[in-house]
């Protein structure tokens, strides 16, 4: 395939594009790597490099692949472009999970996504987003946004800033239906809600609280202080629960976790949870493990 068929493709939502570009030049692109990946089957379980139950997984934040393009340093915790792993493909229908940091004035160039729900959440600096659907915004933190990629979509994202860093963190994960009408949403959360409790971030239904997308997935943002205890009961059964630790340190099920450590938990009812440090903030994905 040549760069041309290849470029139309898109690799379309089972790879990854990365195109560097500087703030107002989006049409000159530097492909810095283009490099698909095996589309992905929905198996039950998570592969085994990590496995320390039956039903969980670990996968500590020194494990993850990284990328560093200069313009963009980036942690893969499952395969993504240049980092493939066969025992990381995905948790579930869950496809990437990648924490991203962009220089001043950098971005991703123009490029394209099919049929994928893809969740951006800022952790810090200003991102600026433009797609094909005519949509221009500007996320921070505080901010969710969601894209149904559905029968294709164009986008760019950059940070807005010339003296500051973007962090943000990329999700991926498989729809329940193919080909849908691509859509964008962005809110803004009320952080005082996330208080020493988790906050719904993201569901399946419209009407919910937060952003939605096409799959029985829900997402939660807490931020603990100290030795705070709590549990999170499971949406819908069959589905599993993938943590991850912004900051702080956490005990789930047993299980000790520090910043940026992904744990995944399956065949459960429920998570207990304690915060082990001031500050902690977590993220929970729960997503099917079957299609």
């Amino acid at each position: 395939m040549d760069r041309k068929d290849f470029l139309k493709k898109g690799l379309l939502g089972t790879g990854m594009f990365v195109a560097s570009a500087s703030l107002g030049n989006t049409m000159k692109n530097e492909i810095d790597e283009i490099e698909p990946l095996e589309p992905i089957g929905y198996n039950h379980l998570p592969n085994t490099d990590s496995k320390i139950k039956d039903n969980s997984v670990l996968h500590k934040a020194d494990s993850r692949g990284k990328a560093d393009h200069g313009w963009l340093v980036s942690n893969h915790t499952f395969s993504f472009a240049n980092y493939h792993n066969p025992e990381r493909m995905h948790f579930g229908v869950l496809r990437v999970l990648n924490d991203d940091k962009v220089e001043a004035g950098r971005g991703f160039g123009t490029h394209p996504h099919d049929n994928m729900e893809i969740i951006s959440i800022p952790l810090e600096g200003d991102l600026e987003h433009k797609d094909s659907m005519g949509n221009s915004a500007i996320i921070r933190s505080g901010d969710i946004q969601v894209m149904s990629a559905g029968t294709g979509i164009m986008h760019s994202e950059f940070n807005k800033n010339n003296d500051s860093l973007v962090k943000f963190l990329q999700i991926w994960v498989y729809p329940n239906k193919r080909n849908v009408t691509p859509r964008y949403d962005q809110i803004t959360l009320d952080k005082t809600k996330s208080q020493n409790r988790f906050q719904q971030i993201l569901s399946p239904n419209a009407d919910d609280e937060g952003v939605w997308i096409h799959q029985d997935a829900w997402f939660h943002l807490g931020n603990f202080e100290n030795n705070i205890e709590t549990r999170y009961q499971i949406k819908k059964k069959g589905n599993g629960v993938y943590v991850f630790i912004l900051k702080g340190s956490a005990e789930i099920e047993g299980q000790k976790l520090e910043e940026r450590d992904g744990f995944g938990v399956w065949d459960i009812s429920g998570l207990n949870i304690k915060s082990t440090s001031e500050n902690t903030e977590i993220l929970l994905m729960e997503v099917p493990m079957t299609m």
